[in-house]
């Protein structure tokens, strides 16, 4: 429903109108997919590992818009493969407390040394893992946008999750001095920003940073 001369990767939340029939989910389901994004992922993994080879990499990424699939496509199309957690009714509780102690632990046999080093999550998963005693590098792989276009979404909400992801490693019992966060940002054919900036931008401005803090330290006082 977006005019033609609007559309692109340069094309903002704001111009879609859910009055009008716009759907910016598809728009983002489409954003999340690109081959560009999916190398960027794989070639960012290959390179820690190359640093790293016994590090494990954490993936955050989109459920809604089905971006943990497209992350585990690339992954899986490529020799490093990749662990996940199921949400909905597919989800298995003890499948999963499996996979997560193996990415809280160090290695201990041979076949745990052959196992994928990637574990890809959700942003539902954002709150109360702690993954950070062998994991120091984390991947965005979209900026999160929750919202319907035009004047919605709320950008304070979405910095918070992102937050809340990055504290998945970020956080006491650290034992690495740097923690690494990445954040893949699509760029146009002339290096131009598109929505993926626009977005990177709008969650990490320092005012909507500030407004998180605080929100975070209200909802520990009540």
């Amino acid at each position: 429903g977006i005019d033609r001369d609007q559309r692109g990767l340069g094309v903002r939340p704001e111009d879609f109108d859910r009055s009008a029939g716009h759907d910016i989910s598809i728009f983002l389901t489409q954003n999340s997919d690109l081959p560009s994004r999916g190398k960027a992922l794989v070639d960012t993994c290959r390179q820690i590992l190359v640093n790293d080879p016994t590090t494990k990499i954490i993936v955050f990424t989109d459920g809604r818009i089905g971006s943990g699939g497209h992350a585990r496509k690339y992954l899986e199309d490529s020799e490093l493969g990749c662990s996940w957690l199921e949400t909905g009714e597919s989800a298995d509780a003890e499948r999963d407390n499996q996979i997560i102690f193996f990415y809280q632990r160090p290695d201990v046999t041979e076949e745990d040394r052959r196992r994928p080093r990637i574990l890809v999550l959700h942003f539902a998963h954002a709150a109360g893992l702690n993954l950070q005693s062998e994991c120091y590098n984390l991947i965005l792989f979209t900026p999160l946008y929750v919202g319907d276009g035009g004047v919605s979404g709320n950008p304070v909400d979405d910095a918070s999750t992102e937050q809340q992801a990055i504290g998945r490693v970020y956080r006491p019992g650290q034992k690495q001095k740097e923690v690494n966060v990445y954040r893949l940002e699509v760029r146009g054919p002339n290096n131009e920003e598109c929505l993926d900036g626009m977005l990177i931008r709008r969650n990490t401005d320092e005012k909507t940073l500030a407004e998180t803090t605080n929100a975070a330290t209200e909802d520990d006082e009540e």
